[in-house]
């Protein structure tokens, strides 16, 4: 309300302090880091512009990367590459010791530097020009719904909409609404509930084999599509409100019918990202097949070591890697194969082996990625199978020893399981038309009966139990 009442040129001033207030919320002395890192890539920016040759922008944009890359080097990447060089020395007998520091990692750090780090070198590359207002560029580093995870935009995108005067639109604002339910519908029905099994059995693994590591591994698909999407879809919906359009990061991933489609359809801010400022600089498929494999390979690498400093997190991106070069290894076997089997390419059965495939490629990538360690991902992919399928059934049987198990109770599996389908079917929907655009010409009784449905549902069903976002940790 206050945004609308206040005349457009002293917007930016309180949008600029809630976003630093909510940063400050969390821990405020860490709200150093966005000054510092907002006033380097301020300088280094205006300074690039200034510049008449390119090897004089060259400084002040490895003085922006620098500075970016050493807060994150020193704050995310410091105890981990450390103690790993430590551990290569003493395997071969070497022994050093080297300091770790106790830091807390500042959150979002990884979205807000990547963000600043497109906005310098996109004006290194004469590609746009450098924002001279110091508050509008400190807003576009620190816009708070999308300042702790994403989606991570683009200069060209967000920057121009802070000029723009947004006057109140009370459809847009409904809009902007809808997409928050939809959001924390994703977030406290379905995820929070799905991360009470996933927590349970994931940080006990070597408690457990069988079905429950593989309905663990099921849900946390669902747990961490549902939880980032659901905080992209609150963040895009808090912005539409006040009338800025933030990019799209998620649509419908696992419809995917490959993995190629997937990193398209899978936080697509940041893959985008990876795509422009790190695949293409290396020479992309424009180069020899060798190399081509080398910028895919090394790109998921880094793509994995920037979700986390842990080898799992590194595994789960070489992973994603590997497939992507497999793919193109394969290809005229994997259609062979097809022609002989009569899965055509475009029919209905084709897609469905597809999407059910490429799924479970990602499934099983995510073990890795959730795992607490490479031994617990071992451990998990080694005792799923066989499957004891009886011994679960008499464990569902058993009254109240399924929550003592699994941590949710029989009601709460089935929930978890309804409310998934219920999601999946409003995606299969989602193919050609948005639901919300939908419902818009629908009779007023039938829209918001299934507005206060799904608001009822939060209430009734979600799990408050103040579960963080996962990717607040990155």
């Amino acid at each position: 309300m206050l945004y609308f009442m206040i005349p457009h040129k002293y917007r930016w001033i309180l949008l600029l302090s809630a976003s630093y207030y909510f940063y400050m919320c969390w821990k405020p002395e860490y709200a150093i880091l966005l000054v510092i890192s907002t006033i380097i890539d301020y300088y280094a920016g205006i300074m690039m512009e200034k510049s008449e040759t390119k090897k004089k922008r060259r400084k002040f944009l490895i003085l922006s990367l620098l500075s970016n890359l050493g807060l994150l080097f020193t704050f995310k990447y410091y105890n981990f590459f450390s103690t790993s060089f430590v551990d290569v020395l003493n395997y071969y007998n070497i022994f050093l010791d080297s300091p770790t520091f106790k830091l807390l990692l500042p959150v979002g750090i990884s979205f807000y530097t990547f963000q600043t780090m497109s906005y310098s070198i996109d004006v290194y590359r004469g590609e746009i020009k450098a924002q001279h207002h110091f508050g509008y560029f400190a807003l576009y580093v620190t816009f708070f719904p999308q300042l702790v995870a994403g989606p991570i935009e683009r200069s060209t995108n967000l920057m121009p909409q802070f000029f723009e005067k947004h006057d109140f639109d009370t459809k847009r604002a409904s809009d902007g609404l809808k997409l928050m339910m939809w959001g924390f519908f994703k977030k406290v029905v379905i995820a929070d509930r799905l991360a009470i099994l996933v927590n349970q059995v994931y940080n006990n693994a070597e408690s457990y084999e069988g079905f429950p590591l593989l309905l663990a591994t099921y849900f946390f698909a669902f747990q961490i599509y549902c939880d980032f999407s659901g905080y992209t879809d609150i963040a895009i919906g808090a912005a539409q409100v006040m009338g800025f359009k933030l990019m799209d990061n998620f649509n419908r991933p696992y419809f995917s019918k490959s993995i190629s489609e997937f990193w398209k359809r899978w936080h697509i801010s940041l893959s985008t990202w990876f795509r422009d400022y790190v695949y293409i600089p290396l020479g992309g498929n424009r180069a020899s097949k060798w190399k081509w494999y080398f910028n895919l390979f090394f790109t998921f690498l880094i793509s994995g070591l920037w979700h986390g400093a842990n080898w799992t997190f590194v595994i789960w991106g070489a992973i994603h890697g590997f497939y992507l070069i497999f793919a193109t290894w394969t290809k005229d076997i994997v259609n062979k194969i097809y022609k002989f089997l009569r899965l055509e390419k475009g029919t209905r059965l084709r897609k469905y082996v597809d999407v059910a495939i490429t799924f479970h490629l990602v499934l099983f990538a995510w073990v890795f990625f959730r795992a607490n360690s490479f031994n617990d991902a071992i451990y998990i992919l080694s005792n799923i199978f066989p499957l004891n399928i009886k011994d679960f059934v008499s464990l569902l049987n058993s009254t109240g020893a399924v929550e003592n198990a699994l941590g949710l109770t029989k009601r709460g599996i089935v929930l978890a399981l309804l409310s998934i389908g219920f999601m999946e079917f409003v995606h299969l929907f989602q193919r050609h038309r948005k639901m919300r655009s939908f419902l818009s010409d629908k009779p007023i009784v039938l829209r918001y009966a299934i507005y206060y449905a799904i608001l009822i549902a939060i209430i009734s069903f979600g799990e408050f139990s103040m579960q963080e976002f996962i990717y607040f940790q990155f």
